[in-house]
């Protein structure tokens, strides 16, 4: 039997063509074999090298995903949940070969429970087709990571985004889910019910776990009502440092903002090509505030007067609707905007998060750090819980820069753990933050994580190379 702390050997061609040949018979055309949709199914928004599976094949429910994982645990076959793609740190590689599992049929929506504030849905409905179906019943689902990620993946990842600072991240929002195990069987991590005390907390295990542990297959979540009033806006200042320290001070006050996001002057130039905003290029923060129209604009008058403490200019309100979403949704494509900086290099997302007292000294170092590597590498952060990103940008045939970007990204990791951070506040781990874990748990707690590995995927199929990295 293999063990959780040792990586598997790829399978030989025998068995991939056993375990194809298996998969074929009992799910026809739903298995695909194409280099194009296998590649597809490695990585995509990373610099990793891609790294297909040896099949993909598409389920249309749990039973089917159990099948599959079946199958593939009799034969020791890699298996690699795949929900929309958009994850950043190599999540759905195959480094060893293996199936992939694409949740994209799996799209029901099984139930909404509107006085509860709860519903139930399958793995691969986005973010965007639940709130869709639930506008009309004036809730929504507020963690938004900016793509239109699956919500089975962002389970997966521990996702957070631009709400995360008023409504939490996917560990406040799941209330239970059902698992495929690494041998096959369904499981039911907990009950509707908003709280207990029954158990081992289940849930939380599989959230973050990275499709280490199994293949989530339906998420039961939290749901909020859509806010009487929204008020949204920029408001310029003249350092990364300012805006930060205003960041601390809002939050420090307890004034209940809803979204709170730093750009810098990099990014706002991205920005400004991509999404022709025409913004001051100076670092910023977009704001909004959710709740009553006198609370909202009373709110909206406070962070004005905090703004002002720290040399804060003139806030843009953003009042209709419809300059709210051109103004989101230009922050939530900064991944893209940023690429306009430098046409025909590749992108290098990363993210850190630390303490809220410690942001301002964290960004300002590694705006420092930017300009002695010599990079262009805009900023963006969701500042309002400490988390915030780098985007360096680079020629990967150019060796001395590629060096220079991987020496950046290791200071600012280490820079975040050494001021009581994290090594990832929503990207997750992945294959390549793997070696910072006994930095920032420590060898004790790292074993504990390997044994809960070795104890329930003991032969290591569940996506291999991802999170843990092997015992020493």
């Amino acid at each position: 039997m293999t063990s959780a702390a040792e990586q598997p050997a790829r399978p030989d061609e025998t068995t991939v063509a056993a375990v194809v040949a298996a998969l074929a018979e009992r799910f026809g055309n739903r298995l695909v074999t194409s280099q194009a949709v296998r590649e597809q199914h490695g990585h995509t928004l990373t610099w990793i090298p891609n790294q297909p599976p040896d099949a993909v094949v598409f389920p249309e429910n749990t039973e089917e995903v159990a099948e599959i994982v079946r199958l593939c645990a009799a034969h020791r076959m890699p298996v690699i949940p795949f929900g929309t793609g958009t994850s950043l740190e190599g999540h759905v590689n195959a480094p060893y070969g293996g199936v992939s599992i694409d949740m994209s049929r799996m799209k029901r929506i099984i139930a909404v429970h509107a006085e509860d504030l709860d519903c139930t849905v399958e793995a691969g409905v986005t973010r965007k087709e639940l709130n869709e179906h639930l506008r009309d019943q004036g809730l929504f689902f507020p963690i938004d990571p900016g793509a239109d990620a699956s919500l089975g993946g962002m389970a997966a990842t521990r996702a957070s985004g631009t709400n995360a600072v008023r409504y939490g991240t996917m560990k406040d929002n799941v209330l239970a889910l059902t698992v495929v195990t690494p041998a096959g069987e369904i499981v039911k991590t907990s009950t509707r019910a908003r709280k207990t005390s029954a158990g081992y907390d289940l849930t939380r295990l599989y959230v973050g776990s990275e499709g280490t542990l199994g293949v989530i297959t339906e998420v039961t979540l939290k749901l909020v009502g859509i806010p009487e009033a929204v008020s949204a806006g920029v408001c310029p200042f003249p350092s990364v440092k300012a805006a930060c320290d205003a960041v601390i001070a809002t939050i420090q006050m307890g004034l209940p903002v809803a979204r709170i996001e730093l750009l810098d002057e990099v990014m706002i130039r991205g920005v400004n090509l991509h999404a022709k905003l025409g913004l001051q290029e100076t670092p910023m923060l977009f704001v909004e505030f959710h709740g009553t129209e006198a609370g909202v604009k009373e709110q909206a008058e406070r962070f004005g007067e905090i703004a002002a403490e720290f040399e804060g200019g003139a806030f843009d309100w953003a009042t209709q609707p419809e300059d709210r979403s051109r103004l989101w949704q230009a922050r939530h494509d900064a991944y893209w905007a940023a690429l306009a900086l430098r046409p025909g290099a590749r992108s290098v997302a990363t993210d850190v998060c630390v303490p809220i007292s410690r942001l301002a000294e964290c960004v300002d170092e590694t705006k420092r750090d930017i300009e002695a590597s010599g990079l262009i590498s805009p900023i963006a952060g969701h500042v309002g819980d400490g988390n915030f990103h780098c985007q360096p940008l680079l020629d990967l045939d150019n060796a001395d820069e590629v060096e220079r970007v991987k020496g950046f990204i290791d200071r600012l990791v280490r820079r975040a753990i050494a001021m009581g951070g994290t090594c990832t506040g929503e990207h997750g781990v992945g294959q390549k933050k793997m070696v910072y874990l006994v930095e920032e748990h420590g060898a004790p707690a790292l074993a504990v994580m390997h044994t809960l590995k070795a104890a329930l995927d003991p032969l290591n199929i569940m996506n291999p190379g991802k999170t843990l990295p092997p015992r020493s």
